[in-house]
């Protein structure tokens, strides 16, 4: 099994994303099953923007229902050796252009940090 943890940041764009979109705890509930099975994804639903042998940054597109499926972006990171998966960002691409680089380095730095 494993382990999903979620920095305070992405905490707070899912409690504000999800009064916008009702069903987005659902949603992100089954996306968590799909990552128990493929946690790198599969398909063009996922690209990996950052790898290394301890840790792969995830870039993938979530359906959600509340947009008539249309999809909000997620970035998490996969720490294999863990098997654990750790969320970072969550946006709507409609309402942000791209990720937040800042917070994924910094994400990566503190990580380098407790190795």
């Amino acid at each position: 099994m494993k382990n999903f943890n979620f920095l305070p940041e992405f905490r707070r764009e899912l409690k504000k994303l999800s009064r916008k979109y009702g069903t987005l705890n659902d949603d992100l509930k089954l996306f968590k099953e799909v990552l128990l099975s493929s946690p790198t994804g599969f398909g063009n639903n996922f690209t990996v923007i950052h790898s290394t042998k301890i840790i792969k940054i995830v870039k993938a597109r979530m359906a959600c229902r509340s947009l008539r499926n249309r999809s909000l972006r997620i970035i998490y990171a996969y720490v294999e050796h863990e098997e654990k998966i750790e969320f970072i960002e969550i946006y709507y691409k409609g309402n942000k252009e791209n990720e937040n680089l800042g917070r994924i380095k910094g994400y990566l730095k503190s990580v380098a940090k407790s190795d």
